[in-house]
Parts: C-alpha cells; sequence; structure tokens
C-alpha cells in the first residue's frame, strides 16, 4: 500500500485528491494537511509520497520541502501548481522535489502518477516543463556546458536518461530495453555523475534541454509511421 499525504490551503483540493486516490487500488492517503501543520503530519504519518502545494499563504510549499528533506528518510515529493510556469518550480527541483503535478491533472492520471514517485520516478507534466523551460532557458547555468556534458554519455545511457525523463523507474525501464534493474541503477548514477547533476528530475530537465526528447519523439513518430 502507497502511504500519501497531500498538502494544499484549500480544503477541496485536499478532499478531492482524497477520494481520487483513496478509490484507487494499493493507494490510501494517510493524512492530509495545511502548510502549517505540514511538517509535523509528515513526521508523524511517514509517508511513501508528499503532494504538496507549491503558494500555500501561511507556510510556503519551498519551506516545507526543505523541512521533508531533512528527515532521515525523506518521502517522495511532487509540487501541486496551477502554473505551467510557476517561477518556484525550479527552485523546489533543484531542492529535492521529485516533480511536478498541475492540479488539473486528470483523476485518472493521478494515481499512476503517485505509482511512479513511489518506485522513484521523475513526474513531470510535459505540458508544463517545456513551458518552464522556456521561461527559464539557463535553469540557473550555463547552458551550452550543462548541454555539451550530454555528449559524454554512451548510446546505452542517452536511451536510459530519455526514459528517466518520461518518469519511468529503474525497474521499469529495464523491461522497457531488456536490462537488470541493477544495470540500469548503474546507468542512473553514471549519468548524474557525467551530467553533473544530483537528481533524476534535474536530469530529466537537462535532457530536454538538450533535445533527446524531441528526438526521441520524432523518431518514435517515424517508427509508427512505417
Amino acid at each position: 500500500m502507497i502511504r500519501v499525504v497531500v498538502v494544499d490551503d484549500e480544503a477541496l483540493v485536499r478532499s478531492g485528491f482524497q477520494m481520487i486516490l483513496n478509490a484507487s487500488d494499493g493507494i490510501e492517503v494517510v493524512a492530509t494537511a495545511e502548510g502549517a501543520q505540514a511538517a509535523h503530519v509528515i513526521r508523524r504519518e511517514r509517508p511513501d509520497v508528499v503532494l504538496l502545494d507549491i503558494r500555500m499563504p501561511d507556510v510556503d510549499g519551498l519551506t516545507v520541502l526543505r523541512q521533508i528533506q531533512e528527515l532521515p528518510a525523506p518521502p517522495h515529493v511532487a509540487m501541486l501548481t496551477t502554473f505551467d510556469t510557476d517561477e518556484y518550480i525550479l527552485t523546489a527541483l533543484r531542492s529535492g522535489a521529485s516533480g511536478f503535478l498541475l492540479k488539473d491533472t486528470e483523476p485518472e492520471q493521478l494515481a499512476q502518477l503517485v505509482r511512479t514517485l513511489a518506485a522513484g520516478g521523475v513526474v513531470m507534466s510535459p505540458k508544463a516543463s517545456r513551458a518552464l523551460l522556456r521561461s527559464h532557458p539557463g535553469a540557473g547555468a550555463p547552458q551550452d556546458a550543462d548541454v555539451s556534458r550530454v555528449g559524454l554519455l554512451s548510446d546505452r545511457e542517452r536511451d536510459v536518461l530519455v526514459l528517466v525523463a518520461e518518469g519511468l523507474s529503474n525497474a521499469d525501464i529495464g523491461t522497457r530495453i531488456h536490462l537488470s534493474a541493477g544495470t540500469v541503477k548503474d546507468h542512473v548514477s553514471s549519468i548524474l555523475t557525467k551530467l553533473r547533476v544530483s537528481s533524476r528530475v534535474q536530469a530529466a530537465l537537462l535532457a530536454e534541454r538538450a533535445g533527446l526528447l524531441t528526438h526521441h519523439d520524432d523518431s518514435t513518430a517515424r517508427d509508427n509511421g512505417r
């Protein structure tokens, strides 16, 4: 059972997410909270996944995220936002968040996204991530230097990076390209080292900036057209 805590200042959002997720197999919302209560509730409940509003009036999501990351075994956190280009998203991703969701995510997709988070995957709305990168093209570092490091990756590591950016867990990546989960883990570790990033989310953002996801989509479309 995947244990989830939903943190949002709006009662309607909390109850809506709770209802949708509790109706899904293998997922239980063990608590909901507003910003000021969030860190205490998360320490008490020890969830696997936290869905965390990035903008709250009493305690903002970035503060709560930092508190969560200080826990001995922090849960996977996805930031919730209503804005495609929320100015705080990049800061949240650099601070340890495993992705972000728009609050209008389709109900049927929400449970699968939570499962992806629990498995260690990356969750990013493609529409929102592209808009975010357009509005923050440098992503806090010189773009040319960041992108050039993609050239250090082997062909197999590039394949793995694309699947990381799609939000797949190590086990799912292994199934897709016929490798063991341990081998995929080694590839991911090498990718993070070569790209000089500290998380799968940062690697995924760099993959999109380098055009790997666009090239992958184009290749898939050509293959499907044969």
